[in-house]
């Protein structure tokens, strides 16, 4: 969580820092700062909310010439979103922008409380600075003393560090928290510049160096060559604007039938299936898979375990990656193991990743970003090519991520000689048939839009389905819980009996999810139950069912994973409309932040 950036040139520094902040705010909104240090002196401005807020803070500052700069968008982790725990945190002479968790910064902290330092936030970065100060008496050498630092830090971390002892250097230090450096060299000039992600760089650095975990340095102008491996940057600012749509949540699902298109390009054809990436896995060397992740991409690998089982005839299982590193896990040596990310940063699903290698076994990754900690880090990666996520709520990146995984299923069943050329080209054409299915047709969104007034009342919801379904009626529940604050749950149909019917009365809402290719007899019988009841129920099918109160109707189709993607916008539209007739921000809902680098 929270975004970092940073500067070293003579542009107006302000305006660089502020708007790197814009391109990061998906990463954190809770509050936000930036510190210029110029012509020695040390200008530091702080706010709460959002980045107008801070805009306004600094409104009458400017910085030309040569300087050096640090910005934050802070997620809260340690202390309330305020302006004290807000950062940059600020020594006598020195500021620091962090991103991660300090775990051992208690201890740091009452060590240092008893020489004499005084602090002023609730926050773990605030250590960071008044331990670097107080080395910085032990020696005169500036690098010196922010190693000695960094090196009694525990924990994750993204740190930049500037002060008025070294005023022409921002030092920086990575450790399980994503810091890129980039370079921008004109004629006779040069700028640096540091970021949490590739996206405030785009259109200002030409080339950049991905910082790998341990990095611990000094950064001045003229340095940026002394850095490991240099490569080029390339992206389109146009690609995160909102292209005319009100949220960029709601542009990002319009997108998806041209996302998916790109995801499926090179690797899904009637004549076969082709993944590169996995040229040299040999399924000699699997007899098991484990998939895991958390949150929306842990629902997508629910659905990816159905499809390994049924299509490749895999065994496989999903861990939640925030719980696996704790019931100390049984590894097998023919163990497949898959982590999916959006971000590439997920510190839980990173976390065990890098236990399973520990373990020594194969390991893959499934992600949005390219050079991301979780690529990097196996020993195999598929790119879902999302495309830049802005909305909080994921939406592409979870529909990639199932397309990734039904795809995988299938080139391991073509490695294992299961699928008949007849049902290769079957499987391929379903594959582009569900792809369409995600375009939105204008008229179901207006029907959406219309239907929501009714479900803003009540006390639930309760999203169901059965096989694939169920893990879609959990990425429902979620979306509707993210950004509307309303409570909702995913369930399995047939566990409403065990339990949860109990709840089912007149304030209930049961969004019914009853593809007709897929155990529809069974998902009826299910939604009778609560229907007898008096829950409200919305049913989405192909067929009209006359126990529903409403009725989202989908195109008929003859496979029940075209059902599936088309069912999956009619549940992120329905998140989107109830969440606007209530007023709330879309794209930045409250307490969540887009990539959640900490445990």
């Amino acid at each position: 969580m929270c975004g970092i950036i940073g500067y070293i040139g003579n542009d107006e520094k302000k305006a660089l820092l502020l708007n790197g902040l814009k391109e990061l705010e998906y990463r954190g909104y809770d509050s936000a700062g930036i510190s210029v240090l110029d012509g020695g002196e040390l200008h530091t401005f702080k706010s709460v909310g959002k980045l107008i807020n801070l805009e306004r803070k600094c409104e009458g500052f400017e910085s030309r010439g040569f300087g050096l700069g640090i910005g934050h968008t802070r997620w809260a982790t340690h202390g309330k979103p305020t302006e004290i725990n807000a950062h940059p945190h600020i020594g006598h002479f020195s500021n620091v922008v962090h991103n991660g968790i300090i775990e051992n910064y208690q201890s740091i902290k009452k060590n240092l409380q008893e020489k004499g330092c005084v602090f002023y936030s609730q926050t773990d970065t605030e250590v960071i600075v008044h331990l670097f100060e107080f080395h910085l008496q032990q020696t005169d050498d500036t690098f010196e003393a922010f190693s000695r630092t960094i090196s009694e830090l525990k924990g994750a971390y993204a740190i930049l560090l500037i002060t008025q002892k070294s005023p022409h250097t921002i030092y920086y230090a990575k450790n399980g928290s994503p810091l890129i450096i980039g370079r921008n060299k004109k004629v006779g000039d040069e700028e640096i510049f540091f970021a949490s992600s590739d996206a405030p760089l785009i259109g200002l650095a030409t080339e950049v160096c991905y910082l790998e975990d341990g990095a611990v340095g000094q950064m001045e102008l003229g340095g940026f060559e002394s850095l490991g491996t240099i490569q080029p940057l390339s992206g389109d600012k146009l690609s995160a604007q909102k292209d005319g749509f009100t949220f960029f949540m709601e542009k990002e699902i319009y997108e998806q039938h041209k996302v998916l298109l790109e995801t499926m390009m090179g690797r899904v054809s009637e004549g076969g299936f082709v993944l590169e990436e996995l040229e040299q896995l040999s399924l000699d060397e699997v007899d098991s898979i484990t998939l895991c992740a958390c949150g929306t991409s842990y629902h997508s690998s629910l659905v990816g375990s159905y499809l390994l089982e049924r299509i490749a005839k895999i065994k496989t299982k999903v861990e939640i990656a925030s719980e696996l590193r704790y019931k100390n896990p049984i590894f097998y040596p023919k163990e497949l193991f898959i982590v999916i990310s959006q971000s590439g940063e997920t510190a839980d699903t990173l976390e065990a990743l890098k236990l399973a290698k520990k373990n020594h076994l194969k390991t893959i990754g499934i992600c949005n970003v390219d050079n991301s900690s979780i690529v990097r880090e196996s020993d195999f990666s598929i790119l879902t090519r999302a495309g830049i996520e802005k909305g909080v709520a994921s939406t592409k990146a979870f529909a990639t991520q199932v397309m990734v995984l039904w795809i995988l299923a299938n080139f391991l069943a073509q490695k294992r000689k299961i699928l008949t050329q007849e049902s290769i080209q079957t499987e391929a054409n379903v594959m582009l048939e569900a792809a369409r299915a995600t375009q939105v047709n204008e008229r179901l969104h207006d029907r959406i839009k219309r239907l929501c007034r009714r479900y803003l009342n009540g006390h639930g919801f309760f999203f169901i389905g059965r096989d694939v379904f169920y893990p879609l009626a959990l990425e429902g529940a979620l979306k509707l819980k993210e950004i509307s604050y309303l409570h909702a749950e995913g369930y399995p149909s047939g566990e409403m009996k065990h339990g949860p019917i109990a709840l089912a009365d007149l304030g209930l809402f049961c969004v019914a999810l009853m593809p007709k290719n897929l155990l529809y007899e069974k998902i009826k019988s299910n939604v009778e139950e609560l229907s007898a009841r008096d829950a409200q129920i919305c049913a989405l099918s192909a067929e009209y069912y006359e126990g529903c109160d409403d009725w989202i109707e989908i195109p008929h189709y003859s496979h029940y994973m075209v059902e599936f993607f088309a069912m999956m916008v009619v549940l992120q539209i329905f998140a989107l409309e109830v969440a606007v007739r209530l007023g709330n921000d879309v794209d930045m809902p409250r307490n969540l932040a887009k990539s959640v680098t900490v445990e």
